[in-house]
């Protein structure tokens, strides 16, 4: 089981991540939505896409950009991460 917590409080947990550079992709349906708020940060992946990203809160602490997904994957072999969600290390704790 792959968890991602702030402050103590788990925002997913998923013994079906995928690992995609190093990073584990949670499915959607193990996101804990009333921590997240969408960003209006996007980035371009060369083979993956157009990522949006999720700003993350536990009660007054902000994270902005904490996670990010490909709401719609450009090839093949991206298609099966797409709409999961994956984290920052270094802003949230995935073990």
């Amino acid at each position: 089981m792959v968890t991602a917590t702030l402050n103590n409080t788990v925002l997913a947990s998923s013994d079906r991540t995928q690992v995609v550079e190093g990073n584990h992709y949670f499915p959607p349906d193990s996101i804990k939505n009333e921590f997240f708020k969408p960003s209006d940060t996007h980035t371009t992946c060369s083979w993956k896409g157009v990522a949006s990203y999720y700003n993350a809160q536990v009660g007054d602490q902000l994270v902005p950009d904490a996670a990010w997904y490909y709401p719609k994957t450009t090839t093949d072999k991206a298609k099966p991460i797409e709409g999961w969600v994956a984290f920052y290390k270094n802003k949230v704790d995935v073990k």
